[in-house]
Order: C-alpha cells, then structure tokens, then sequence
C-alpha cells in the first residue's frame, strides 16, 4: 500500500505550512531519511524528509501551495501502484492548545485606499527586512508588488549583520559561561575548545534557512522579484539593470526605496590597502581564529563583535576617538558592561584617534595619537573597522528622482513619504532614524498601510535600541541625560540583578534594571537593561511607553517567578520608595 506523505505540524499553533521546494520529483527513488521537499512555516523554511521507501509515485501539492496540517503532500509507494485521492486531505482535528483563548477578537476592516487594491501597483527596492516586510504588508492589502534586490534577500539583517553575529555570540556566550561558570553550578568540562569552521558554519546554516523562508514568504503572498539594481531616471521612474547587462524600465503606483547601508570606511592611509583589515563582513567569514585583532570604533558593531571573539580567545585591543563608548546607552548601563568587558580581557583606549595603518610582521599595525598627544601603536593579526554605517544610496540616482536627502540619507516624514508624492522610503537609507533591522519593518509596515490608504505612522518614542555585548544591554525612551537636558522633571528606580534569583542562576546575578518616570504622574518615561534576557525584556518597557502606562501600573501587573521579568517590576517599586526585595535609598 502507497504511503502517504502529510503536512506536518511543527508547532502547536501551526494550522498550515506552503509548499516552498519540492527536492525530489515524480518517478525518483526515494530512501527512508531522504528530504523530498522544503515547507515555509511562519518565516522559517523547514526539510521534510521521507518516512518511507520506493518511489515518488505522484506529487498532490504543488510549490507555492498552502496545504493543511495532516493534508495530502504526496505518495511514495511501488511503480505501478495505486494511490489515493490527488486532492490534499482534510485537516485533523487541532490538538488542545493549553491557555488558548476561548475566542479570537474579531479584527477591524482596514480604510479603503484611494483606489480599489488590486489596481494598485507596488515597486519596492530592496528586499531587507523593511523591504520584504513592506512588500508583503502591500501584498496582504491587495496591491500588485514587485520587489527588485540586486544581492540577496534578507539584506544585511540575515546574511551579514544581526542574524550572522548573534549566531557568533551565542556560540561565545556558550565558551564563556562553560569556563568561568561551570566548575561554580557544578559542571566541569575538561579541554573546553572553538572549532571555528564549525562556528562559521552553523552561522551559514541559520542565515541560510531564514533567508529561503523569505523567499517562500514572497512566493506565497504572490510577491514578483526581479534581480537587478534599481536606478531612478525620472520622478517615479526607475530604471533596473539585470544580471545579463539588460535595462528594464519600471513604474508603479508607488515605489519604495529600502536599500538599507553599507559600512563606512573612514579615510584613514593605509585601510584600504592592508588586506588584514577588514569590516563586519569580513569578520563574520573569516577561515580562521585569530589569536589578535585591533577594534577601531567603539559602536554597536565593533564591540559586539569583539565580545564574541575575546570569549573565542582572541586578543581584543579597542580603539575609539571619542572619550566614551556606545553613547546610546544609559551610562550606567555602558559602565557595568565596560568592567565586564574588562573582565574578558579585552584593552580599551579612549580618546585615541586613529592616524594610520601600516603592515607588520603580525598583520597590522594601527598607529594612533593618545589623550596626550603622544604617538601610540598597536599590532594585531586582524583589524576590524567599524566606524558605523552609510545610506546605500549612491547608486540610486537621487537626483534624478528629485528625492530630497542629506547627503544619501533619504528625508521623510513619519509615514514614510518622501518630497515626492508616490515615493516612499524607509530603513537605514533614511535620514536621522536608528539603522536597526526592526526599525525597518516597523516602517515597512507603515508605508504599505500608508500606500493603501489605512492611517499609519512611525512612532520613535516605541523603538528600542539592543546591544548585544555581554551581558546584552538594551534601552527604549529618555535616558537621565536627555531628561536633565531637556528639563524634565523625573525619578528613577534601579534593581540590580544580584537581588533576582533567576539572574544569579542565569549569569551570577551581573546586571541592572532601571526605569525612568515622570515626577508628578509616573507615567513611564524610559527603560534600561544590562544583564541576561536584556533584548528580550524590553519590550516592556516600549509597551509601557507606547500605551503611556505608569509605574503603579506596572506595578499592579504581577510578574511571574522565578524570572528575570520580576526586576521591571521591582524598579517600579523602587521608584515609588516601595522596593521589597532592596534599599528604597
């Protein structure tokens, strides 16, 4: 009897997964373990392989089709051998859901837009995640969407920058948490070591599956893409060079311009020419461990970076021109993370700006001006630049789209549009906006809306920023300086990590929750977190700013225990002279 091939369900909530890729096809032999299609759930693309041996004998569900959990996907069996019904099968009844609610609210009809939505036309350029995001938010409204990348989809989010690094450091957390808290909770692992190519690897292998789920995600939301770079020759009008040298001129309802950034290369003699220095890109692709590198900058990427290769066992040297380091943090925050930096081993040299490099036996060397002005160097097989980022915009031909902008930073107001009317832009290329992957969708998200005539706008005010040192840090609102200098009258709460129970088993209790609230109301003004779930619990903190909730508010919200959640929680009551578990000094 033909064996039937069914959807599986990868998670409780899962209802259906699209047929992404079928790897093997009608008439090939087929082995017990062997992957005989790709399915795209959520934004995840996931390998099915064979429970069975013989051949695929008939294929039900084609690519790009939505097939019920349990419903029919194919059937592999004998040649010659009967099969069942070609049409997918009903879908087996869901299994109980623990705390599901016992009804859905029932969601509010969007606005019409100006124009009936399939008649609405979409180019986005760029497909990032504020360009995929916003062309499939287009396409969910009913516009006709064509996405033009000239690269790869996912944009530097998934192939070179967030996904890719947090993969390094997630590896590092692992190396650093088994050597120096181990033998402390009682695990003691002998000949502890890195198989970088392993690292890399398995790097490549997330980035790889994230970056196909777009792909399927655009498929099946009937997204068009064409490969080519984007340039515009007219208000409106772009003009698309493919791969094969061929022109192709487009124009649509609206265009939206996300072509994110690229890393800045400072003009400092002899970076260009030295082959062992090297930006984020390079450091996320190296063959090998080097056992020295020299960080120039003092940013979010630089000392990201550095953190995962100082756990690696790298020497980490930081150089930075300025007499502080990651000045989008709240100071106390940027303080605890500097001592554990330090702790790491990693050498930092403030107020050093660089003057050149030059080559060295080692590698590198990079030589600077200290705070006193004497002339100081370092050497180091690898030097990572990572003085921020650029608008990748020089190659769009601004001008010629009479696209107002600063320098290659796009200007737009807060639903995304530019000077021109029809033309939008969004992520990194913009002008005066956090460069982050969530700021992008974020506006993705509201230019679709705005395309399609439902009211949307970006608010600033909701929008966190993450650091992914160790520990991670992240903030969302004021910080006690931006308050101090735009006269705000205010309060502050603080619980250290050391008073929560989760956190002293999670990393020995290193880290600092604070909230920031108005004096008179209490109504949340800023949050800020260093220590383990940092990125995670955040979203608190833009919630309670979004919805304008005070302290007692959050106080009123019992939070669950043993976790690290209980410290936002705490800091409201510390605020208020209420603190249970520390000094309401």
């Amino acid at each position: 009897m033909a064996f039937e091939v069914k959807m599986p369900q990868l998670g409780l909530t899962m209802e259906e997964g699209t047929v992404s890729k079928w790897i093997k096809h009608e008439g090939d032999a087929v082995k017990v373990g062997d992957v005989i299609l790709e399915i795209t759930t959520d934004k995840l693309t996931n390998e099915v392989a064979s429970e069975a041996e013989g051949t695929l004998l008939k294929i039900v569900a084609q690519e790009g089709e939505d097939v019920p959990v349990k419903g029919t996907l194919a059937w592999i069996g004998q040649p010659g051998e009967a099969v069942g019904g070609g049409a997918p099968a009903a879908p087996a009844a869901a299994p109980a859901v623990p705390f599901a609610p016992a009804a859905a609210a029932a969601t509010a009809a969007p606005a019409a837009p100006a124009k009936p939505a399939g008649d609405t036309s979409v180019i986005v350029i760029g497909g990032g995640p504020g360009g995929y995001v916003a062309a499939i938010r287009a396409a969910q409204l009913g516009a006709k969407v064509t996405v033009v990348e000239k690269q790869y989809l996912g944009g530097t989010c998934l192939n070179v920058g967030c996904i890719p690094t947090k993969c390094l450091l997630h590896s590092a957390e692992l190396v650093e948490d088994i050597r120096n808290q181990g033998k402390e909770i009682g695990v003691e692992v002998e000949g502890v070591k890195v198989n970088f190519p392993q690292v890399i690897a398995h790097k490549n292998e997330i980035s790889k599956k994230l970056t196909s789920g777009v792909a399927g995600l655009l498929k099946m939301n009937k997204v068009k893409k064409i490969d080519g770079e984007a340039s515009f020759i007219g208000e409106k009008k772009i003009s698309v060079k493919k791969p094969d040298g061929s022109a192709e001129e487009m124009t649509a309802d609206a265009i939206i311009v996300a072509t994110g950034s690229v890393n800045s290369v400072p003009p400092i003699p002899g970076i260009k020419e030295n082959p062992n220095c090297i930006d984020s890109t390079g450091a996320l692709s190296l063959e090998a461990l080097p056992k020295s590198m020299v960080v120039i900058g003092g940013g979010v990427i630089g000392l990201e970076l550095a953190c995962a290769y100082a756990a690696f066992g790298t020497k980490i040297t930081v150089v930075e021109a300025m007499d502080h380091m990651l000045p989008m943090l709240d100071g106390d925050l940027t303080k605890i993370g500097v001592a554990h930096m330090k702790k790491m081993g990693m050498e930092f040299n403030l107020e050093c700006p660089v003057q050149s490099v030059e080559s060295s036996p080692v590698g590198a060397k990079v030589v600077c001006k200290n705070k006193a002005g004497e002339t100081v160097s370092f050497e180091a097989e690898k030097v990572l630049v990572a003085i921020g980022r650029r608008a990748n915009t020089v190659s769009l031909n601004l001008e010629a789209g009479k696209i107002a902008n600063d320098r290659g930073r796009i200007i737009v107001d807060d639903q995304m549009r530019t000077n021109v009317p029809g033309v939008y832009a969004i992520g990194d290329c913009v002008f005066g906006k956090a460069q982050l992957a969530h700021t992008a969708s974020a506006m993705g998200e509201v230019a679709a809306e705005t395309i399609m005539g439902i009211p949307a706008a970006y608010d600033e005010r909701t929008n966190p920023t993450c650091v992914y040192i160790e520990p991670e840090a992240a903030s969302v609102g004021l910080t006690e300086e931006q308050c101090k200098a735009q006269g705000i009258e205010y309060k502050v709460g603080k619980f250290p990590m050391s008073a929560n129970g989760k956190a002293l088993i999670l990393n020995g209790g290193e880290g600092l929750v604070k909230v920031i609230a108005g004096k008179e109301y209490g109504e949340i003004l800023g949050m800020h977190i260093i220590g383990p779930r940092a990125t995670d619990l955040i979203a608190e903190g833009a919630l309670a700013i979004g919805e304008e909730m005070t302290l007692d508010e959050i106080i009123a919200t019992i939070h669950s225990h043993p976790t690290v959640t209980e410290t936002m929680r705490e800091a409201a009551l510390q605020a208020e002279k209420r603190a249970i578990h520390t000094s309401n000094k």
